[in-house]
């Protein structure tokens, strides 16, 4: 059966949609809004159906035909509640491509649901999480004695819309780690590490709420996990410098005026840039009597590889790789998992 793809007329939505159609699968293209759904069905040559998040009658009709969604439209704060909640209902499988902390923490509250339900509930099926959560349960593995992650990514793309628009959500919203195996409010850009990648090249990365600070624990139960990114000195400076002008940047007026100028300007890469792009990840796992492990992975431009992730991790559920509930990528399908897609490699150090 074909599993129905919302959020299709979206950049990565479309890209998994190409994708798909290339490898001679047939999804369900659906979203909103009807004359560009028409569109990209047109060009793809794939069914489609209409419908908002805002209807629960008519998305519960749209998913009771197909066993699984796979949901890539953001900002997922936003989303992911209002199509969870028909998943539960349909008894449909529930797949995403998000990296925000509080919706996972959400999904993962809805898993006695979920299992009651009879679905498997895996937010995150993309990059980065796919690569971050099988490289943080592969330093587990290598070190089960670990209480402490830090997990490191380095991305050779720009973004898309939906990412540009959830960044803008969070700007000045401040940090986010998990310590003790709770998740604590932090002051942004509060950490600092220097990770070298799989490449050779070593660079200063700065702590973020990167989803990894929820999935990695589930994953792991490594109690203490920052996240890091490595980011222009530029960027840094602006991300210290919302610790103070936070009130401001969450602000209506200012938050409007920033989707206004993410709208007109940001469209994602070209496919220029996801052919020569590249995405890295450095993990290191350290326990308490100072023993570590350390791993590299590296793989496809960022975009390229959920297109392919994402397609596999659907591809996997409709097969009965999973069990009903919550589960995160690795704890899914294992930590060998992120190799699986083409042009991957993983490294310890």
């Amino acid at each position: 059966m074909p599993f129905l793809l919302y959020g299709a007329t979206g950049y990565t939505g479309r890209l998994i949609a190409d994708l798909a159609v290339a490898r001679g699968l047939r999804p369900t293209l659906a979203g909103r809004s009807a004359d560009t759904l028409a569109a990209v069905a047109h060009s793809t040559g794939l069914d489609h159906v209409a419908v908002g998040l805002d209807d629960p009658a008519a998305l519960d009709r749209a998913l009771a035909d197909h066993p699984l969604v796979l949901h890539a439209a953001g900002p997922f704060s936003r989303t992911s509640a209002p199509m969870i909640e028909a998943c539960l209902r349909t008894r449909t499988h529930y797949l995403d491509v998000t990296g925000e902390i509080a919706v996972f923490e959400a999904l993962a509250a809805r898993d006695a649901e979920a299992q009651e339900a009879g679905i498997t509930v895996l937010p995150g099926t993309g990059f980065d999480v796919v690569p971050t959560d099988c490289l943080a349960l592969h330093l587990k593995t290598r070190l089960p004695t670990a209480t402490t992650l830090k997990l490191a990514i380095r991305a050779l793309s720009s973004a898309s819309h939906g990412t540009a628009q959830t960044a803008v959500e969070n700007l000045g919203a401040g940090g986010a780690m998990r310590r003790d195996g709770r998740i604590v409010s932090v002051p942004a850009a509060h950490d600092t590490v220097e990770a070298t990648f799989a490449d050779g090249k070593t660079r200063p990365c700065v702590a973020i709420p990167w989803g990894d600070v929820s999935t990695a624990f589930h994953s792991t139960g490594i109690p203490t996990i920052t996240t890091y990114a490595a980011f222009p000195a530029s960027t840094v400076r602006v991300m210290k410098a919302s610790r103070v002008l936070g009130p401001v940047l969450q602000s209506s007026p200012v938050q409007s005026l920033l989707r206004a100028l993410v709208a007109r300007t940001v469209t994602g890469p070209t496919e220029a840039d996801r052919q020569r792009g590249a995405s890295h990840v450095w993990g290191e796992a350290t326990d308490d009597a100072g023993r570590q492990a350390v791993a590299t992975w590296a793989g496809p431009e960022g975009y390229a590889f959920t297109a392919d992730a994402a397609l596999r991790s659907a591809l996997a559920v409709l097969d009965g790789r999973t069990e009903a509930g919550f589960q995160t990528p690795s704890s899914a399908f294992g930590a060998d998992f992120a190799l699986e897609m083409d042009g991957t490699r993983r490294e310890d150090g």
